[in-house]
């Protein structure tokens, strides 16, 4: 069985990078050439949940390779057909927004649209406090778009923060499974 080579984007929703990275892990360990992406806010930028020179170096410890956190660092991804699945997580609202645009601004966005002009899958992990607000509509039209598959999702804090939408992180390694057979992990709303 020939090695999947999965691109792991990661968007600036801080909070779960600490849940998110562990899973980046797990691919890897279960012989997953893990492919590490960053925006370049993520990438740059320290926040209250940590520097992000130590993100950097437990990514690339981890997977063994540099991040592509450049345009012109991703722009290969699609000529070369470098990946076979292309992971988004976490997938801020902001990136959801550009991805339902088709807008090409990052090393994100860009490696999303160069695999998939190669017809092959996208899942987004989805991590923002819009989902059920102004980007509901961004949500739907990507869940219509072929080659787009989604980690299950479900409202973090109801209570304080009702239009927030959070992936169940666990369940990337699932919904890779589902997504390279072509089909969306069900059920989508946990």
């Amino acid at each position: 069985m020939e090695v999947i080579r999965a691109g792991f984007a990661m968007c600036g929703s801080f909070c779960t990078f600490s849940t998110v990275i562990p899973q980046m892990e797990a691919l890897k360990k279960n012989g997953i050439d893990v492919i590490p992406i960053m925006s370049s806010v993520a990438y740059e930028t320290d926040t209250r949940f940590g520097k992000s020179s130590d993100f950097i170096k437990h990514i690339e410890d981890i997977t063994g390779k540099e991040i592509i956190h450049t345009i012109v660092q991703a722009e290969p991804i699609g000529p070369k057909k470098l990946l076979d699945i292309l992971i988004i997580a976490p997938c801020t609202g902001n990136t959801l927004a550009k991805l339902a645009g088709g807008i090409t601004d990052s090393a994100v966005t860009l490696a999303a649209k160069a695999h998939l002009r190669n017809g092959r899958p996208v899942l987004i992990a989805v991590s923002t406090n819009d989902a059920l607000s102004s980007n509901a509509k961004n949500i739907g039209t990507l869940l219509n778009n072929k080659n787009i598959y989604f980690v299950p999702m479900k409202q973090d804090d109801y209570k304080t923060k009702q239009n927030s939408i959070v992936a169940d992180f666990t369940l990337i390694g699932e919904a890779l499974e589902s997504a390279l057979k072509g089909q969306q992990i069900e059920p989508l709303l946990l």
